[in-house]
């Protein structure tokens, strides 16, 4: 089976006072496949992360199906769930006293005995998610010493070295300049087509996701949009994002031009 994640009539957001519902976005249909590199685009407050949280499983699902591999994501255990797929979320840190490596060598929680003893097996996939991401001159650095930048790529090789078919990340290339926001996404598209992964991420630089991924999920109201950049750019789904007045969409340079 290619499709890893599957969609269906998801509605998502928070429970509200007296039994109400705060819902929004309702209706998302979409399915994610193996070797995908796919962007959750959209302007402030729409849903991005709280979408990324519902598909991890770390919040609530409103109404409709999430199927993880097929089966519905309620019913995988919590095990179940983190040999499945691994979140980074934008969540603080409970401590930056671990070294580099070490916070790495949490991601092979799921497949070590309760005491936490990693096998050769286990260190090399650390070995090897510190190498993917860059942070071999850092790895036995303590945490709370490194930049916000350098602190989000650790957490993005965690998820690596968590070694699951699908990776959820939340805004991951928020601290980083240019140069590095594209070596990241970079070394994640290589990931997901090289390592067959289904990498999803949610973030607000639309034009390095137009380059860059494979499809684009597009949140919006009252309708949200899927497909490649190109097929969103031919179906005109960037043009109403933001304000006509301020902003334009190119169709084609595929970008977005202030207007004077």
């Amino acid at each position: 089976m290619n499709t890893t994640l599957e969609i269906q009539n998801l509605s998502i957001g928070y429970p509200g006072n007296h039994g109400e519902k705060k819902v929004v976005v309702s209706d998302l249909n979409f399915s994610l496949r193996k070797g995908e590199f796919t962007a959750i685009i959209g302007v402030n407050g729409i849903g991005k992360s709280t979408l990324l949280r519902t598909l991890g499983g770390v919040q609530s699902k409103l109404a409709g199906t999430v199927l993880v591999n097929g089966e519905p994501l309620e019913s995988l255990s919590g095990l179940a769930l983190a040999t499945e797929m691994s979140i980074v979320l934008t969540d603080p840190l409970a401590s930056k006293n671990l070294t580099v490596k070490e916070l790495i060598s949490l991601g092979r929680q799921p497949y070590t005995n309760w005491l936490g003893i990693l096998k050769n097996e286990d260190t090399l996939i650390i070995e090897d998610a510190i190498k993917k991401i860059g942070l071999e001159s850092v790895q036995d650095r303590k945490c709370f010493e490194l930049s916000d930048g350098q602190l989000q790529k650790v957490l993005i090789a965690r998820a690596l070295a968590q070694d699951t078919p699908i990776v959820l990340l939340d805004e991951p290339t928020t601290h980083l300049d240019l140069y590095h926001k594209v070596q990241v996404l970079k070394t994640m598209k290589h990931i997901a087509h090289d390592l067959q992964k289904t990498v999803v991420y949610t973030t607000h630089e639309i034009d390095l996701a137009i380059q860059l991924c494979d499809k684009m999920l597009i949140l919006d109201h009252p309708e949200s949009h899927f497909g490649t950049p190109s097929e969103l750019i031919e179906n005109e789904s960037f043009q109403g994002l933001f304000p006509s007045d301020l902003i334009g969409f190119d169709t084609k340079t595929g970008s977005f031009k202030i207007k004077n």
